[in-house]
């Protein structure tokens, strides 16, 4: 029988959770590249990335008061739409995370380039960005509430200063900068929604630690929705005001803009606490990221699709020591190889077509009439949210063009392979699907 973790995570904690990874360099560094690409249509563009994420949320949160175990959505695919493609999304699920926060650690890197004057080089970014990755790991073994502790501390610090940002900006903010909000190329408003994508994205991952949640059927639908909202508000708050007080030279050229939105609006003081923003931000998704992602390799490992190594829970620390160190040694190479803008590429496309797997799960689960199957919580307008948000998803993947396209298919034929070549002869499980195909 399986090791159980431990039920530590009540609302608080896990809406800190999904806040804060959301809230990370998907704002404060990843607006001055699509910027780039969009020009004044940045605001629309996290918008409609705001409202694409929505049906997953509401998925998710169904499927997570049906199944509260540990991997979250690797359980509900496989659950539901088999092995095959349990490992498919498995596999995307835990490498969009672990892509997710090395992102948002190498934006730490550049952070620390900003505050010390140019005394740390962009050369040193990434080995700050080790040097933080290895601390969280650590805080990640040794205990799950000293974690969650921390996560609420800096996310409710970060909710306020970017709040008093927004409120503190907004009358300074130069109308003719924020026009048009419709750009003239419309591929490019979807090519960069999809872009910005990974920066919600985080909320779902919540779901990987039902098993570890108090009341997951209440706790968790009202968490992801909360930190949802909330955030949303606050990122399309934050993009107007920085777009509309900085010059558009400025924005397309810089790697903190939100840090020089802080310095425009109140001065030095206002550039100090909004890279004090950003740098809790990153701690938030890197402590998030590691957090939810490991259980994924976890939950894998306990079904035979993965090394039985993983899913080893630490017989002091009640955590799963292997899976963590795994994850944290996957993000070591991420961060040390890949660069940022094909960074954030790989993580969204990974995240889009993980999305497109949750919807049909719910629409299979349903359908499957399972007696077992009663979800405390039942996602509304079934099934239309579930088939716009698959179509709206894959429109997403399509026109962010070739390169995470071709990311994409290449990391749906690595998956299938180690399914062919390591999981199918030890797996024996019946999926929902079959009940809905017999049926």
């Amino acid at each position: 029988m399986a090791e159980r973790l431990r039920k530590e995570l009540g609302f608080l904690q896990i809406f800190a959770i999904a806040a804060g990874a959301m809230v990370s360099s998907g704002l404060f560094v990843l607006p001055a590249l699509a910027y780039a690409r969009v020009g004044s249509g940045l605001f629309l563009a996290y918008i409609v990335a705001a409202i694409a994420v929505l049906p997953a949320i509401l998925s998710k949160a169904e499927l997570s008061t049906a199944m509260p175990r540990a991997g979250g959505t690797y359980f509900f695919i496989d659950r539901s739409l088999g092995s095959a493609m349990g490992t498919l999304g498995g596999l995307a699920s835990w490498l969009s995370l672990a892509f997710k926060s090395a992102f948002a650690l190498v934006g730490l890197g550049i952070f620390f380039e900003l505050t010390t004057s140019g005394a740390v080089a962009y050369h040193h970014v990434k080995l700050i960005a080790c040097g933080f990755l290895v601390l969280f790991v650590y805080l990640n073994i040794v205990s799950v509430k000293l974690t969650s502790r921390s996560q609420v501390a800096m996310v409710i610090v970060l909710l306020l200063i970017l709040g008093a940002y927004v409120v503190l900006g907004l009358p300074g903010v130069q109308a003719k900068r924020c026009l048009p909000i419709v750009p003239k190329d419309l591929n490019a408003l979807f090519a960069t929604a999809g872009m910005v994508f990974v920066s919600y994205g985080g909320v779902t991952k919540v779901a990987s630690l039902a098993e570890e949640v108090r009341n997951p059927g209440k706790t968790i639908p009202l968490a992801m929705l909360s930190a949802w909202f909330i955030v949303s508000c606050l990122y399309g708050g934050v993009v107007v005001v920085t777009v509309g007080v900085l010059h558009p030279d400025v924005m397309s050229s810089t790697h903190t803009p939100i840090s020089l939105g802080g310095n425009a609006v109140a001065g030095p003081a206002g550039l100090a606490l909004l890279t004090i923003a950003g740098i809790l931000a990153v701690f938030t998704t890197a402590n998030a990221g590691i957090l939810a992602a490991s259980r994924t390799p976890m939950a894998m490992a306990r079904d035979d699709l993965l090394p039985p190594v993983l899913g080893r829970v630490n017989a002091k620390f009640r955590t799963p020591h292997y899976a963590i160190l795994t994850t944290g040694l996957f993000m070591l190479a991420v961060i040390l190889f890949l660069d940022l803008a094909h960074l954030v590429e790989v993580a969204s496309a990974l995240m889009i077509l993980l999305f497109v797997f949750v919807n049909l799960s719910v629409i299979v689960m349903r359908e499957s009439k399972i007696q077992s199957y009663r979800p405390k919580f039942r996602s509304p307008l079934y099934p239309w949210i579930q088939i716009l948000g698959i179509l709206g998803y894959g429109f997403l993947i399509f026109k962010m063009g070739k390169i995470p396209l071709s990311i994409t298919g290449i990391f749906i034929l690595c998956a299938l392979g180690w399914y062919l070549v390591y999981a199918r002869p030890r797996v024996k499980r019946q999926a929902a699907l079959v009940h809905v195909i017999e049926r």
